[in-house]
This record gives C-alpha cells, structure tokens and sequence, in this order.
C-alpha cells in the first residue's frame, strides 16, 4: 500500500528533474487520448499500426514544440533579453544550454530503438525522456563546434558501484577510440586521494591497456587525465610512472577564481559539516564511520548495504542546508552527496572540476565538452552542478554509457559523410 508518506516524498523537487517531469507531461495527453489499451481480439488487426502512427505523429510534434521552446531560451539567454524566456516561465528551474537540442530527430530516433509509440499500457517514461534528452544532446555537439573533451563520474558511470575499472570492460575501447579522435578525456571523480596509487588501483585496467596500446601515440595518451575529490586533485597519464598517473601541481590547472579560496574558510566549512555528520549520526543511529580528508569529510558503512536510501538523503539535506547557512559556506563552493552507499561533503564540485579540465586542455569551451554522469538530481547528486560548465548526458549504468558511446560514433560518421 502507497502511504501518504512515500506519496510526499516521491513528489519532493530534489527527486525530480522538473523539464523532464514538464515534457512527461505533455506526453501523457497524446498516450492517454491515441494509445489507449486494446483487447486481445484488436492485438493484430490494422487498427493498432494506425493507432501506432498517429501516436508517433504526436508525440514528434510535441518534441519539435519543446524544440522550438529551448532554441528560443537559449537566444533569449544569449542575447541577454529583458525577463524570462517562456520555457523559463513554464520551468523555472530549467538552466543553460550550450548547443541546440535536436529533440524531433532524437525522439525518432529512440522511438525505433524502444517502440514509444507503440506501447498501449506504459506511458513515455522519466527514462524514455532521459535517453532522447541525451541523444538531442550528442545530435546538438556533433552539429554545431565539434567534440574536444568528454569528462566521465567514475562509479555506475564506467564501473558498478564500489567496483574497478577491469581490462576487459568494454568501455575501455570505447575510451580508447574518444582518445583516437585527439579527444581529451577526464575522469571526473568524487574519490578524493591524494597518491596515483588510489586512483590506479580503481582504473588499473583502462590504465594498463592504455600502456599496452600500440595505435596511440604519445600526444592522445597524455590526453587521458583524473580530477579527484570533485575538482581538488589532477593526474595526467604518464607512461613512465609505475601507476601509470603523476600528479599534477594545483598551480598548473587551478582556475583563478579557485586560488582566492581561504585555506581557513575551508577548513571551517569542513568543521561545520563534520559537526553536522556527526549530528546524524547519532540522530538516525547509523551504524557509519566518519572520514575526515583534507578537502573533504564524509560517513561510510562499516558494513556494505547497511544505509537505507532515505537515510542517506536525509543526512545529505541536513549537512548541505547547515553548511550553507554559515558563514564559510557563503564563501566556498562546496557539494554535499549521496554516494549511494555513503555521504560525502567536498571543497568544491564538478562544475569547477569540469572547467579545471577545460583550462589544463587549453581552454575547451562548454559547448564543446560533454560531461557524462548518473546522478542528476537537484539534491545529493554530484553530476548535477556539471551542467553549468558543459553539456551533459544522464546515464544509468555502465552499460549506457557504452550505449551512448557507440551513438555519438554512429552520429560522427553519419556527420562527416
């Protein structure tokens, strides 16, 4: 039974992607007034290829609507106009876009991939709109400037979540041929640590068939880089190294903004957030440790699996509304999040790890990076802020994400020719 409770919390905005939520909406008009269910008897007759098309008619001519909206937001946001542009006043929260979303084509495109259109008792769903949000996105860059970089999370991103990065993953290939293109790749994580040799154990199997690659030269090797702990911690690939990584100096990829962070802000901040951690911990009972890193503080399970869903959420909403009411939050970027397994409060976040990257590359602009990411949401997710520094695609596994790279191959080739 659905207690009002769950009702509630389902609802809630920082589980909701609200121009997902409006375009699901808009949907549900054609589904509930041109698919509805047909009985057994109707299963095979012409009626339901009819029914079918009429359907994809309609859901393609609201995607071009939307379409429509988001070119227009995006010159209206461009141009700078006087108040707000109308997909803004339709979804406030809605952000910046930093190429054109093919949503017509896209829809199409995924249509034949998961059959919408033809579905008579599931409506288009969260995940349906997702995908062709992600392939208008891939349609927008290989359009308009081109692809420079692709920054990846690590965890459910390249790898299940907790796990490695093994050689016979098949998105090292994937990674491989994005470096054969002269596309820079970053991995942008929240592990923060400090020794190549952390990060060497998580990504062994990519860094070592990267070594072992015969049809790379030395210029695309050095184009794979790890930023750690959000945006705290930069390794560049180097073949000489036994981990196969060397740190890099803050000052050679630290953003001008970052340099006038206090040192005295920052460890304020991680004081208040450690109280606060603390504070949950022994409010919830959770049966967690608590981690205290240079740059950033955080609480883990001391048994895998022991953390409810709704724990980590809450401990995660609490830390980020206390830190960002005091003083040093004001000052300092920060991202509370949960991790799936654990919650981690980090000096900084991926959207100025994401620029870091674009800067040490010399510059890459946002319209010509493409962050990839699971976690999207407005609240304890740590991708979501990467939407202010590039173009984004939210996937679901590391199986997705193989997915999406074999799409933007497909969309290259059919491009260029």
């Amino acid at each position: 039974m659905t207690t009002r409770y769950r009702v509630e919390y389902a609802l809630k905005s920082h589980r909701r992607d609200q121009l997902i939520e409006w375009i699901k909406g808009l949907l549900a008009v054609p589904f509930v007034l041109h698919s509805q269910p047909t009985t057994i008897q109707q299963e095979h007759n012409e009626r339901l290829a009819e029914v079918a098309h009429d359907t994809h008619q309609r859901y393609a001519e609201i995607f071009r609507d939307v379409e429509g909206l988001l070119n227009d937001h995006i010159e209206h946001e461009r141009s700078e106009a006087a108040g707000k542009s109308k997909l803004r006043l339709l979804v406030p929260p809605v952000g910046t876009f930093f190429t054109r979303l093919y949503l017509e084509e896209a829809f199409k495109y995924q249509d034949k991939q998961r059959f919408i259109s033809r579905r008579r008792f599931v409506a288009p769903s969260f995940n349906d709109v997702r995908l062709i949000l992600n392939s208008a996105q891939l349609l927008g860059l290989v359009r308009t400037k081109g692809l420079q970089l692709v920054t990846f999370d690590g965890d459910v991103t390249l790898y299940d979540d907790g796990a490695c990065l093994a050689a016979d993953s098949p998105v090292i290939p994937r990674i491989l041929r994005l470096l054969r293109q002269n596309i820079k790749v970053a991995i942008v994580t929240a592990a923060g640590y400090t020794e190549a040799a952390k990060y060497y154990e998580r990504l062994q199997g990519l860094l070592d068939v990267l070594h072992d690659s015969t049809d790379l030269t030395d210029d695309q090797r050095s184009g794979l880089i790890v930023m750690g702990g959000e945006s705290n911690y930069l390794f560049q690939y180097d073949s000489s190294s036994p981990h196969k990584l060397t740190y890099v100096p803050r000052e050679k990829w630290l953003l001008p903004e970052m340099m006038s962070w206090d040192e005295e802000d920052v460890k304020k901040l991680l004081d208040i957030a450690e109280s606060s951690l603390r504070a949950c911990v022994a409010n919830l009972s959770l049966p967690v440790s608590v981690l205290r890193k240079d740059r950033a503080v955080g609480v883990y399970p001391q048994i895998k699996g022991q953390l409810h869903r709704e724990q980590l959420e809450e401990t995660v909403l609490v830390v980020q509304n206390t830190v960002e009411r005091s003083e040093a939050g004001s000052r300092l970027p920060f991202c509370a999040f949960n991790g799936g397994n654990d919650v981690f409060i980090d000096i900084g976040d991926k959207s100025w790890g994401v620029r870091a990257c674009q800067r040490y590359f010399g510059g890459i602009q946002p319209a010509r990076t493409l962050h990839v990411g699971d976690q999207f949401l407005s609240a304890g997710a740590n991708d979501f802020k990467a939407r202010l520094a590039s173009t984004t695609a939210w996937i679901a596994s590391p199986a997705e994400t193989v997915q999406l790279l074999d799409e933007l191959d497909d969309l290259q080739h059919s491009t260029a020719n």
